[in-house]
C-alpha cells in the first residue's frame, strides 16, 4: 500500500512537471538557479543499478553541483518502465533505465539484443556491449523518438523460475503461463519453447505469482531475492536463454542543451554508472544465489540448454532476413562468440 501511495504521489508530481514543460515553465527548476535532474528506474535501493546511479549523482554534483541537483527515484516511483520512457521522451524527466526488450517497441534495432542465445558466454556479451561499433547504431536509433541511450547496464543471464516444478526440459514449459517482458521477440521465444507468454510490467509479477495468475517467470537471480519472487517460486532453472542489457536513456532535449564541457563531464558520469553497476552486479548475484538457496529454499537446476537453443535459433535467421541492416552487427557479435566461447563445464 505504501509503495502505491508513494508512486501515486510521484506520478502526480511528474504530471505537474509535464504540464510545466508544456506551458513553458520547465520541469527542472528548484529554489535558486539549480536545475533538478530526475532519474527513474524500477529496482530497489539495494540493487546494483540504484547504487550505480547514486555514484552518478555524487559525481555530477561534485563536478557541477553549483548548477545541477540530481535526484534518483527507485522502485517505479515515477511509473512503470514504459511510462518512464514516455516521460523521458517528453523531457518531463531527464533519464530513466529501461529494459532492452521494452526499447524494441521504439526501435527495431533493439530487436537484435533481445534474440535468445545471441551470446554464447558472458565474456562475449560484455565484449560486444563494450564495442561502440556494435552498440552505437542501436543506441542512436531512437533519436527521432526523443531519447538516446547513454550507457548499458548488466542484467545478467535470464533463466526460468517456476512455482510448482523445475524446468528441466523444453517439454516442461508446455502449458505453463510464463511472464515475459513486453516485446514481440520474447513472446515469440515462449511460443517456440511451448510455453504461454504472459507479458506484463515487472511490478505486477510478484502478486501474479502469488495469485497463480502465472506459473512462473524468467529473469536473473536478483529477482528471487531483491523482488521477493523466491518466496513464491522454489525452482530456478539455468536455461540461459538471454543476456539482455538494461539501458540508461536520456532525454534529447536535456542532452542537447548541455555545453561541450558539461557533456564531457556527463559522459564521464555515464562511464562511471557502467563501471560501478557491473562491479556491484557480480557481488549481488553471488549474494542472491546464497540467500535464495539458504533462506528462501530455492532449488537451482542446470538443464541441458542445447534443446532450448535449437528451438530458438530459427529466430536468428528470421530477424536477419527482416532487418538486413543488422547483419554486420550480428556478424561482429559472432566474432566475439568465437573469441570467447562458452565454458563447457
Amino acid at each position: 500500500m505504501m509503495k502505491k501511495r508513494y508512486r501515486a504521489a510521484a506520478l502526480a508530481l511528474v504530471s505537474l512537471l509535464l504540464l510545466g514543460t508544456m506551458t513553458g515553465c520547465g520541469s527542472s527548476s528548484s529554489g535558486g538557479d539549480k536545475q533538478i535532474i530526475r532519474i527513474g528506474h524500477n529496482q530497489s535501493t539495494n540493487h546494483p543499478t540504484h547504487i550505480a546511479l547514486q555514484a552518478f549523482e555524487e559525481f555530477i554534483e561534485s563536478e557541477l553541483g553549483d548548477k545541477y541537483d540530481v535526484e534518483v527515484f527507485p522502485s517505479e516511483l515515477l511509473g512503470s518502465q514504459n511510462e518512464m520512457v514516455q516521460l523521458t521522451q517528453t523531457g518531463a524527466i531527464n533519464f530513466c533505465v529501461a529494459s532492452n526488450s521494452l526499447l524494441e517497441t521504439f526501435s527495431d534495432n533493439y530487436t537484435l539484443f533481445n534474440l535468445p542465445y545471441l551470446f554464447v558466454s558472458s565474456e562475449a556479451y560484455h565484449a560486444s556491449m563494450d564495442d561502440e561499433n556494435i552498440t552505437g547504431p542501436i543506441f542512436e536509433s531512437t533519436k527521432q523518438a526523443g531519447f538516446t541511450a547513454v550507457t548499458w547496464l548488466d542484467a545478467g543471464t535470464r533463466n526460468f523460475y517456476t512455482v510448482d516444478k523445475p524446468i528441466e526440459t523444453v517439454e516442461d514449459l508446455k502449458g505453463l503461463k510464463i511472464r515475459v517482458q513486453q516485446s514481440p521477440t520474447n513472446i515469440e521465444m515462449m511460443d517456440r519453447l511451448g510455453g504461454s507468454a504472459t507479458p506484463m510490467g515487472f511490478g505486477d509479477v510478484y502478486t501474479s505469482l502469488q495469485a497463480n495468475i502465472i506459473d512462473g517467470a524468467e529473469n536473473n537471480e536478483l529477482a528471487l531475492t531483491d523482488n521477493g519472487h523466491g518466496d513464491v517460486c522454489k525452482y530456478y532453472s539455468y536455461s540461459m536463454h538471454q543476456m539482455i542489457p538494461d539501458i540508461l536513456i536520456g532525454s534529447n532535449d536535456f542532452l542537447d542543451g548541455l555545453s561541450d564541457d558539461e557533456r564531457a563531464i556527463f559522459e564521464e558520469g555515464f562511464e562511471l554508472v557502467n563501471q560501478v553497476q557491473r562491479e556491484e552486479w557480480v557481488k549481488a548475484v553471488e549474494e542472491s544465489k546464497d540467500r535464495a538457496q539458504n533462506e528462501q529454499g530455492v532449488q537451482f537446476n542446470y538443464p541441458d540448454i542445447e534443446p532450448f537453443r535449437e528451438a530458438c535459433l530459427p529466430m536468428h535467421d528470421d530477424m536477419l532476413e527482416k532487418y538486413p541492416d543488422l547483419v554486420p552487427i550480428y556478424d561482429a557479435i559472432q566474432a566475439y562468440n568465437e573469441q570467447y566461447p562458452a565454458d563447457e563445464s
